[in-house]
Parts: C-alpha cells; structure tokens; sequence
C-alpha cells in the first residue's frame, strides 16, 4: 500500500512535522548504526525523537545530524509505507536489534490499544489493533501508522533544536534516553520568525530574570519543584492577589479556608483518587489508622463546606473563594522555573448553582476574567474543551449528563460573541470547560483562566438544596480560576514585561539616590514622604557613584529614579528619571506623587 492511499485528516504541517522527525531517525540511522529508537511525535512547532545511543550528543553532533537530513532530503528519500500483522513487526524489529519498538508492540499484543500514550499510540492505527504499519526511510524502518509525505523534498524548512534527558515511556524506572527536539514550518520564511521569537523569549526567561530581580528561589534542602518567594516576589504575589480579590468581591463571592491534608476518602469520593493517586504526596500517622494526602485540589474540601449544613433555593448562587497552595507529585524531569512545580497556590473560587443560574454565573465569571486581563494589554481567545467521546473510561458522569454541560457553554460561548474552537479531549475528567487562552506582548499563547462546569461532583458527593417545590435537588458546581496558578501567571508575567513591571507591580516604585553622603539625610526623608503616600520607595545610600546607582536601578528595573543633590535640598523639586529613559524631567514633589499614585491606583505605568 502505498502512503498517497492512507487517507488521514491531519494539517499538512503536522505531516511534514512527524515526517522531519523520521528524517532525523533516518539521519541518526546512517551516522550511528547501532542506535536504537524509542518514539517520535509531533509537539508544537516540531517534532522530537528519543534515541538509545552509545555517545551524549553535543551541540556539534546536531550539526552533523541536521546536514545529514539535508542530505537525504536532497536525494528525495522516500517515505515507503507497509501493513503487516502484530506477529511479524516483532520478528522485523528484533531482528533488526530494536527493543523499544519490540516493547510497545508487545504491550500492545498482550494488553491492547489502551497500554501505550498519546505520544506512543502515533505509532498504532488503533482501528487495526491486530495489524500495524510501518515506514521506511532510507535505511530506516520505523513501526507507524502515518500519514508521512512521498519523499522527503516535500518537508519544509526544519532545524535541530536541542537535547535534552527523557525516561523512556515516562517511568524513571526506565532506561534514560536522548531526546533530540527539532523545528519544523512550512516556510525558511515561519522558520526563521520562529527563531527570532525563541531568542527574544530566552532573553525574557522568568527562570533568569527572576534570579536577578531576587523575586524567588529554590534550594536543593527544601526540594526541587518547591520555589520560596522573597519579600520582593511576595509582593509582587499580594498585588496580584489584591486585585483578583477585588475584582471577583463585587459579584459576591465569600472568603474561605482549608487545610492543606485530607483523609484519602475525600479523593476516592470525589474520583480523583482513582485517576491521579500515583501524582499525590502520601502521608502516613502513627496516632491513626487513617491515610492522608497532602491536597491537590482544593474542590473537595469545598463541596464539604456546601454540605456543613441545610441549603435552599434562597441560599443560592453561593460563590467560595480562596488563595490556597496544592501539592503535586510531578516528576523531577518535568519541573521548570515556576512554569511547573510541585507547589502550586491557586486563585481558586467554586460556585454552587441552580441550573437556571449558571448562565448569569458563568458570564459574571467571563466579565472578571476579561477586566484582569485587560489591565495586562493581554488579548484573550476560547477554547471549549469537551470529553472524547471515543475514551468515556476517562472521565466520570454519563453522555446525557456531558452532552448537557457541553451544550450549556457552547451557548453561553454564542452569547459571547466570541471566537472560540473545540479541545475535544481536553475537559477536566469531572467537566467540561471554557479555557482561555491569553496572548503575551510576544505573541506567545498561555491557557490561564478557566471556568468549569460539574454536574458529576455534586452527585459524587450527595449535594443537596431544597428547592421552591420543597424536594430535594442537586445543584450544579462551577469551578472558575482567573490567573490560575499564582506561580505559572507570575512566570508568564515576567517574560510579558521582560521584567520590568508596571509601577503598580513593581516591588520597589521609585529609587531615590543620593548624588553624595551629604545627601543621604534629604534622600531618606524624600524617601520617607513617598512611603507615607503608599508609594514603594528606598534610598540607596551606598558609597557609590550616582551613574552606578543608575545603572543598578536600571538592571532591577524599577520604573522610577529620583536624583537627589543640592538643587533638591528643599525638597521642592525633584529631578526624575524614567525607567529606560535618559532624559530627566523636573517636577515638583507635589506632582510627582500626584502622578505615581495616580498609576497605581489606575494599575498603570
């Protein structure tokens, strides 16, 4: 069978993708023989392959692997594709010394299509689990279900990226193999754009920026996956926090707060045990039988606050919300900077509804998510996410009850107006939702803000209100999330700003320096008078010279700099600088409060 006859809806960039990731495996073929090969899928923007190799690749092996698919890619190698039972691809790749493929065929044998991942199972067409496909590359051969290109002149423009440690299948128990990342666009054109982007977001790396602006910090003594935030980050986090709180007040939501450890039964209760128990931290007591966890998520012990007493139709909308940090057990390999962590404090709200009332609920919930936003210049667009409707094992509830919150925010999302596409597969397993997805000053998307609809926890956990007919009902949760995790929003924020905050969010507003010793009393007392105004403000009366203390200011990025020398002595006058400006501007003290509390008070600047 040839490749033209496998008819396969992809994007014909995604094609081109998984095909420049066998190019790669067929370069690594002919420049190391004895490779072995693990599995090679399409991500964003490109490919990876995970290969066994006898040598750590360097960054001049990519090279010579990146000129050898150029090779074959001028030769026309095609991309040759065969059917063939389970029972012979085995004997072809262990004849061909190929373990890791040997590995998933069996698993695939012995227990069916449901043994392998999302990345492994882009090898199986699982509508022919007896029967699989493989593709030949030059001399490699690879076990895939394709769509590939015919030969490899139809790829586009693609470079090596980078490598990087990855277990193989996930489990650390695993051998650990070499994971090659590589790009691949339609165009040199989108390749090169690409590039140019990927360099600007390594100059605006929260992990680097962070450091240097002293906003948080890891230790290998309290663990990895754990970030502990300095005065100047803590700050950053309250104003944050501040200005959720006040924005979400208005609409009547009520404070609360729970521990941060629950008996298992919450969980096996609520689902999440048996879909998440090996992500959790277990805690053992010696005082009780009990086992305990240190919590996840925090929608269980909500709904225990719901069921503390009676409810009625009158007591309803209740809206629950709290700043609260999860814990979960992720693998150490997967941790980066404050993007993923094993500590994570959530803007967390749950509202418990009629169904009459989830309309308004979950248009008060889109109208805060969009007043925070735009206070960031951060564009927004939505992404239904529903339930695959092929893998109903993972999620709970039945398809009447999915069908029916699918439907309701598929409306709600009409009533919009707004743009939106479909995530089938992305809902949480308890839900679907609308995720938002904010665009950053680089033209970066994140998926930030959420709102969830939950008709199956309220009935895991027996929730009741007495309706005006005097029965017994159920009422409908929505989860909601406006920045989502503290921790990943702080990240995505300091590569939005490239670190330098707006005056609202700046740990220190305004630098006040001394031009000499004989000015440290003034500059304190300048200093002092902006604090009392609710102005962040320090004196820098180290020994230095006023250009250094500039430079300094300048690299902590604070918005403002007040030169201090005999012409301010008064006080009267100040001479301010603006961040990332040279000119200077006079203006009494008066005025320049005036406008600096002005910026924060409208979180501007």
């Amino acid at each position: 069978m040839s490749n033209k006859e496998k008819a396969v809806d992809l994007p014909a960039i995604e094609i081109q993708r998984h095909s420049c990731a066998h190019l790669l495996a067929a370069a690594v073929q002919e420049l190391y023989p004895e490779a072995k090969f693990g599995v090679g899928p399409v991500v964003e923007h490109g490919f990876y392959y995970d290969l066994d190799l006898p040598k750590p690749l360097t960054p001049l092996d990519l090279q010579k692997l990146e000129k050898r698919m150029r090779d074959l890619q001028a030769r026309k190698v095609e991309f040759v594709r065969e059917e063939m039972p389970i029972e012979k691809a085995i004997e072809l790749f262990d004849g061909l010394n190929q373990p890791y493929k040997v590995q998933l065929l069996r698993a695939i044998q012995e227990k069916g299509t449901t043994a392998v991942r999302e990345e492994e199972a882009g090898d199986i067409d699982v509508a022919k689990p007896n029967v699989v496909s493989i593709y030949r590359t030059g001399k490699f051969t690879d076990l895939c279900r394709g769509p590939h290109v015919a030969n490899a002149k139809e790829i586009g423009a693609f470079k090596l990226k980078s490598v990087a440690g990855a277990y193989w299948r996930g489990d650390e128990n695993n051998p650990m193999l070499q994971r090659v990342y590589g790009l691949c666009f339609a165009t040199q054109e989108e390749l090169d754009a690409h590039l140019k982007l990927m360099e600007e977001a390594e100059k605006r790396d929260h992990r680097k920026l962070g450091q240097e602006l002293d906003l948080y910090t890891f230790s290998n003594l309290v663990g990895p996956g754990l970030p502990m935030f300095t005065p100047r980050g803590t700050l950053v986090r309250r104003e944050l926090e501040t200005f959720v709180w006040g924005l979400q007040q208005p609409f009547g939501y009520q404070r609360v707060w729970i521990p941060h450890l629950a008996k298992t039964d919450l969980y096996k209760t609520s689902g999440h045990w048996d879909k998440f128990q090996d992500d959790l931290f277990h805690v053992t007591s010696k005082k009780t039988d009990d086992a305990f966890v240190i919590k996840p998520m925090n929608c269980p012990h909500h709904t225990q606050i719901f069921a503390s007493q009676p409810r009625s139709y009158r007591d309803l909308p209740i809206r629950y919300s709290e700043v609260t940090t999860c814990y979960r057990d992720e693998n150490t390999g997967q941790l980066q900077g404050l993007s993923r962590v094993r500590s994570l404090t959530q803007d967390d709200g749950h509202l418990f509804c009629r169904i009459d009332q989830v309309e308004q609920e979950v248009k008060n919930v889109y109208k805060i998510i969009s007043k925070f936003y735009a206070v960031f210049k951060m564009s927004l667009r939505a992404r239904l996410s529903t339930h695959d409707p092929e893998h109903p094992e993972k999620v709970l509830g039945s398809p009447e009850v999915w069908a029916k919150a699918e439907g309701t925010l598929a409306k709600i999302l009409k009533e919009f107006k707004m743009d939106y596409t479909v995530g089938v597969g992305e809902a949480a397993f308890y839900g679907p939702k609308i995720d938002f997805m904010a665009k950053d000053a680089i033209g970066r998307e994140w998926q930030l803000a959420t709102v969830q609809l939950d008709f199956n926890l309220p009935e895991r956990f027996q929730l009741e209100y007495t309706d005006t007919d005097g029965q017994k009902k159920r009422p409908v949760m929505i989860h909601r999330a406006i920045l989502g995790s503290i921790e990943r929003f702080m990240a995505v924020l300091i590569e939005h700003y490239a670190g330098a905050f707006p005056t609202w969010l700046a740990p220190v507003q305004v630098q006040v320096i001394p031009v000499g010793k004989d000015h440290w009393k003034v500059a304190k007392k300048l200093a002092d008078q902006l604090v009392a105004a609710g102005i962040r403000a320090v004196s820098d009366d180290s020994r230095e010279t006023v250009g250094y203390k500039i430079r300094k200011s300048e690299k902590a990025k604070v918005p403002y700099m007040l030169v201090v020398g005999d012409k301010e002595k008064t006080l009267k006058t100040v001479n301010v600088r603006k961040r990332g400006q040279q000119k200077e501007t006079r203006m009494t003290v008066k005025a320049f409060v005036t406008k600096v509390t002005e910026e924060i008070a409208k979180r501007k600047g």
